[in-house]
């Protein structure tokens, strides 16, 4: 199982997620099951369907924080202190011809924010980047071939 990277912030949010789902969650979702089982015939009933699907959705959501949380590294220091690329890290990268930079949060979906898109670390893009520096040009295996990037920062 790979390491999911996360601030404290995330950790804390992700657990406060998984208490909230399974008590208060699965609560109101019996609730929400024990009420349209008493509508009568299941079969044709979009209120019980409904419900068992958003069950399902929530258990999946849970067993998907559970996981992460098993395999949670925290990350103490967001970003960079030395310059290299590393989880938690802010970085601008420059496709190879393309004159515009894009910003990137390397680490978990869950550190997403507004004003940055996120990259896995364990992405092909995400693993050149990891221990490159601003400056330095790296390689990676895209599904149409091999690309070229340049770092321009790192935060």
């Amino acid at each position: 199982m790979s390491e999911t990277h996360l601030s404290p912030e995330a950790h804390g949010r992700l657990v406060a997620e998984l208490e909230d789902l399974t008590t208060r969650g699965r609560i109101e979702i019996a609730k929400q099951i024990e009420a349209a089982r008493a509508l009568g015939d299941l079969s044709e009933n979009g209120d019980y369907h409904a419900a068992k699907d958003a069950q399902g959705k929530m258990e999946a959501r849970i067993r998907q924080i559970q996981a992460m949380l098993e395999s949670a590294v925290i990350v103490e220091q967001a970003g960079s202190t030395d310059g290299t690329v590393k989880a938690g890290a802010i970085v601008a990268i420059r496709y190879e011809g393309d004159e515009d930079t894009e910003r990137y949060l390397v680490g978990s979906i869950e550190e997403r924010r507004d004003d940055v898109s996120v990259i896995s670390p364990g992405s092909p893009l995400g693993q050149a980047l990891l221990g490159h520096r601003a400056g330095e040009l790296v390689e990676y295996e895209a599904p149409n071939g091999r690309l070229r990037v340049e770092i321009a920062t790192v935060e």
